[in-house]
């Protein structure tokens, strides 16, 4: 099992400085990890940097919250795929999801799928804020809006995957759409756990411990 390429290298604190995001990318690069994911605001300078390189750049937008309006969140996916994203992910809005506006949250995903034509979508439906019945409403939707993955976690909540969740959306959604599971996975015993029941994707930050180092 090659780990690093399931791993999605991430570094979102609003503090996060050019000095912090160049280290992201040469530890990226020097352990193969498939990608890095960092704020909108730091795609170009993550491009420069893995230039010639097969790290992907992940970007989120209407990040951490998803409460802003849907236009804002297309006007910064297109911005973030113009600057070298290779793929999006997007925060749903939790606000709409609970108040079973789904035809919003529905449209929400969809402008943005649309907006970034065949570059892969993620939607972080922030587990820990839904009930069961919630997490499976939120894959059925994005299932209808066709998108590449389900994201547990944005990282700023109060919880992030476990191995419950992320069989109740595996369940849901069975192989249409993929796993990337998110929050509290610091070990490569802990994201095989979550391999062996269908992630293809971990994020984790900087205190993520992989034995491959340099």
């Amino acid at each position: 099992m090659d780990i690093p390429k399931y791993i999605d290298y991430t570094l979102l604190n609003p503090t996060s400085t050019e000095r912090n995001i160049i280290d992201l990318c040469h530890t990226a690069k020097r352990n193969g990890f498939y990608s890095v994911c960092v704020s909108s605001s730091y795609v170009a300078l993550a491009k420069q940097l893995l230039e010639k390189t097969d790290v992907k750049i992940c970007s989120v937008i209407g990040f951490p919250l998803g409460s802003m309006a849907t236009a804002s969140k297309v006007y910064e996916a297109k911005q973030a795929i113009d600057d070298g994203a290779d793929e999006i992910d997007m925060v749903i809005n939790l606000g709409f999801l609970k108040s079973k506006n789904y035809v919003s949250v529905f449209k929400d995903i969809s402008d943005v799928k649309l907006a970034i034509g065949t570059k892969p979508l993620k939607v972080i439906v922030e587990v820990s804020e839904l009930n069961k019945n919630e997490i499976i409403k939120a894959c059925e939707i994005s299932l209808d809006a066709n998108i590449d993955y389900i994201k547990t976690s944005s990282g700023f909540s109060k919880g992030g995957a476990t191995l419950t969740v992320v069989k109740i959306i595996k369940k849901t959604v069975k192989d249409r759409i993929k796993i990337c599971a998110s929050g509290d996975i610091k070990d490569v015993e802990t994201a095989k756990k979550y391999i062996d029941i269908g992630v293809s994707r971990i994020n984790v930050s900087s205190d993520f411990k992989i034995k491959q180092t340099v």
